[in-house]
């Protein structure tokens, strides 16, 4: 295969891709390669959006788990661009708490976030493309912690809904087949983002994580967005219902 084409296999022209929890980490990251792979892209997020001044972005504010909400961002979505060709859901949210200590308040908000948000946002998507009888790409951030009961601290709420995330990928991947919609998941492992700010405060359990990583080191947001755009792209044509670990090894021991 010729170098030119085989990089074009990864360029998103003229796609419109929507990204949420795109205003930092993973997320932010993800919208910056999906950018300068050619999309147009839409961030939605409930955070400060001012760091998201991309050419050709657009930013809107949204709770992933307000079903009324969702539906009328993707529906806006569609009437500006005229269709939905990419989805990564990268919003998400952890509360650290043992399993016999964690409030049925906190597990409510947490599998709101992270599992029905990533739901509501994957119907939504699902619908456009499906309505404009075009392919699409659908990506879900899941986690080590979704196909390991591994850790080095007791986080039963994240990784019960990133567990439900790696199967509803799969779920929703054989579902929509038939309309050429295909449904992925990337599980990284411990990323240097503000999503685990707590943690890079304490040396002692940056070692461990380390230690524990065959490639010992933690991965950058940049490494995870990596493998989303491969997702995204037409270069993984063939590759519908997967998680794709990036973990430096992490669950291969």
């Amino acid at each position: 295969m010729p170098d030119a084409l085989l990089m074009d296999m990864f360029r998103l022209n003229d796609a419109v891709a929507v990204v949420t929890g795109g205003a930092s980490g993973i997320g932010l990251a993800t919208v910056r390669a999906l950018s300068a792979a050619g999309a147009t892209v839409t961030v939605l997020d409930r955070a400060d959006l001012s760091e998201v001044k991309l050419e050709g972005c657009h930013t809107a504010v949204l709770d992933v788990s307000d079903a009324a909400a969702v539906s009328e961002s993707f529906d806006l979505i569609q009437k500006r661009h005229g269709r939905i060709d990419v989805l990564v859901n990268c919003a998400g949210i952890a509360i650290r708490q043992p399993a016999t200590d964690v409030t049925i308040e906190d597990w409510d908000r947490v599998v709101a976030v992270n599992m029905t948000g990533s739901f509501l946002c994957a119907r939504a998507a699902a619908r456009a493309m499906i309505a404009g009888q075009r392919a699409g790409s659908i990506v879900n951030v899941a986690s080590i912690m979704g196909l390991s009961g591994g850790g080095l601290y007791p986080n039963i709420s994240y990784q019960t809904t990133k567990g439900a995330i790696v199967n509803m990928t799969r779920a929703l991947a054989v579902e929509w087949a038939p309309h050429r919609i295909r449904v992925n998941a990337v599980a990284p492992t411990y990323v240097r983002t503000p999503f685990i700010a707590a943690l890079l405060d304490q040396p002692e359990l940056m070692r461990q994580i380390r230690d524990m990583t065959p490639l010992r080191r933690l991965a950058e947001p940049e490494d995870v967005a990596a493998a989303i755009l491969y997702l995204s792209s037409a270069a993984s044509a063939m590759v519908t219902g997967h998680t794709l670990p990036v973990d430096g090894g992490f669950l291969a021991q």
